[in-house]
């Protein structure tokens, strides 16, 4: 739209109507770049004004941007392994590696792709010659009160959940697993159009989340789809010809459960989500740490005590972590890190505690060479890092982290038939919650406090639920009936064989995980082996049909 040298171009999920991206031609020629994301929904926006050229996706990185500069030029596009495969670039075994032992949150702006980079969620680029700018429109307006800003969030997000019912027809799938996120996406959706929920069990899933998930069903008057799995479904089963994405997720370890389970919605023109649920309405312990750097040592402390009794431990240890990770910042904890790793082998520890860079049970995988190359990566990122307070660098971590894992599931669930859609990380829902400090959106005696406020006429029983469901049982299982095809996956990987990873390490993991004898480390290795599988996919790239599929 536009004419002259001042023209905008929308893609993806956009509530604008066409008045509003006529005024926004002015912003475009004022070059006002952050209004061009403050529509509804979760799009891409490429602007020019005859000076400049704007390129933007969502806060969460869903809608993915990247580019490299090649012979003086700025190559920019929407998929990392297409715009790898046209400068020949391949997997970078390095950072592919470093995320896996140190955390994904320190490298937002490398792709799996050496020489291509990303555009962080929440940043925008200008292109203005030979040199890209990153330009910051995350725009979140803190809240002046508390009980405004969460009536602007229920709104926000009902709208968001409504929009979509409305563009497709009326009629829309949706996960419904009973938990609280995705229960509030199918009740909020039944107001408006016709849904087909669908919710997965079987032997080795939470029976309360089925229990949930069915009396949602029930309430909302919505036809409710039950599939019960078996070991056909159980994780880690990677011999479909699974669409790998532009780098690991770790849905495709899912990806015959999926099918099964979510066939009834197959063919809908869009399938609702809980996902980023957690990031919005939830704040996490770093709120604690951030608490401490600010000087609000007795309120920390009094969260933390809190928080310890309620479930049973004991407060002095995970009080010790708070005070730590708030003395050494940031950058000390990154420093930390790396002199760790170049001091020799790592020990896995299980804490629940947060810190700005943990090396668990996966750096006790690293060779030399990789405790070399992690280490200089996080020196690197450490002389980059800005000084912010850790619950807004968690948060926004957070939020790029569920925003790559939607970005990165998308191509499995569209061969699939499934075309998914994820209101709690459109730009505006994601602005109302973050205008809420994530130490009120963490509820030590209520769990998400901001959703019981924002939607009061919600059931109680469910905005009341504190149990969360658990999938430790049933990956178990999935490790030990793939444990042979899991081993060759581990030491046949482009990681051992080039000696970042210690194979022999990595699979004394897999096999006391498989054998039940121990779950420290459970998520890491299920990391490990969706890495592993997405390198032997990219080199040897598929096309999945779309199907259906039944158990």
């Amino acid at each position: 739209m536009g004419g002259g040298a001042v023209r905008i171009a929308v893609a993806g999920e956009c509530g604008a109507d066409d008045d509003q991206l006529r005024l926004a031609l002015n912003a475009v020629g004022q070059g006002w770049w952050g209004l061009l994301t403050e529509w509804p929904g979760s799009y891409w926006v490429i602007a020019e004004n005859g000076a400049h050229r704007f390129v933007c996706g969502d806060l969460s990185g869903m809608r993915d941007l990247v580019y490299a500069v090649r012979g003086g030029e700025v190559w920019w596009a929407t998929d990392a392994h297409r715009l790898a495969a046209s400068l020949g670039a391949a997997p970078d075994l390095e950072v592919l590696t470093a995320r896996l032992t140190a955390g994904g949150q320190h490298w937002s702006a490398h792709t799996a792709f050496g020489g291509v980079r990303r555009v962080p969620g929440g940043y925008g680029l200008l292109l203005r010659g030979p040199v890209p700018e990153l330009i910051d429109v995350r725009r979140v307006q803190p809240a002046e009160h508390p009980g405004a800003a969460a009536e602007v969030f229920g709104q926000q997000l009902t709208a968001a959940i409504r929009n979509r019912v409305r563009d497709a027809h009326g009629r829309v799938g949706a996960d419904l697993s009973g938990g609280v996120d995705s229960s509030t996406a199918v009740l909020l959706a039944a107001e408006a159009g016709q849904v087909t929920a669908v919710t997965y069990t079987d032997g080795f899933t939470s029976k309360e989340d089925a229990v949930y998930a069915a009396r949602v069903a029930k309430i909302a008057r919505v036809p409710h789809h039950v599939a019960r799995g078996g070991e056909a479904q159980l994780p880690f089963d990677f011999s479909s010809p699974i669409p790998p994405g532009d780098e690991p997720s770790a849905g495709a370890a899912n990806y015959t459960l999926d099918a099964c389970y979510q066939a009834p919605a197959v063919g809908l023109p869009c399938h609702l989500t809980g996902h980023g649920g957690d990031v919005v309405l939830d704040g996490s312990s770093a709120s604690w740490v951030a608490q401490y750097q600010r000087g609000h040592r007795r309120e920390a402390h009094r969260q933390v005590v809190a928080w310890a009794r309620l479930r049973n431990q004991a407060p002095g240890m995970v009080w010790r972590a708070v005070q730590n990770s708030a003395r050494l910042g940031h950058q000390g904890s990154l420093l930390a890190a790396a002199s760790a790793l170049e001091a020799g082998p790592v020990t896995p520890t299980a804490s629940g505690s947060w810190s700005w860079c943990k090396l668990g049970t996966a750096a006790s995988w690293l060779t030399d060479q990789g405790r070399d190359a992690v280490a200089a990566l996080l020196r690197s990122a450490a002389t980059t890092v800005p000084d912010e307070p850790a619950d807004e660098f968690d948060q926004w971590s957070a939020l790029r982290s569920v925003g790559a894992d939607a970005r990165a599931e998308e191509p499995m669930s569209h061969s699939l038939g499934i075309r998914p859609t994820h209101p709690f990380i459109d730009n505006r829902v994601v602005r109302a919650a973050f205008a809420v400090p994530p130490s009120e959106r963490r509820g030590a005696a209520v769990y998400k406090p901001l959703l019981r406020a924002a939607l009061p006429t919600l059931p109680e029983w469910l905005t009341d639920r504190r149990s969360k469901g658990s999938f430790t049982t049933q990956r178990i299982a999935g490790l030990a009936l793939h444990h042979a095809a899991l081993h060759s996956l581990i030491l046949d990987s482009p990681l051992v064989k080039t000696g970042l990873i210690d194979g022999t390490a990595a699979v004394q993991t897999l096999n006391r995980a498989a054998r039940g004898q121990s779950a420290l480390g459970l998520a890491e290795l299920h990391q490990l082996l969706v890495t592993c599988w997405w390198l032997g996919a990219v080199e040897r790239p598929t096309i999945a049909e779309p199907r259906e599929s039944a158990c």
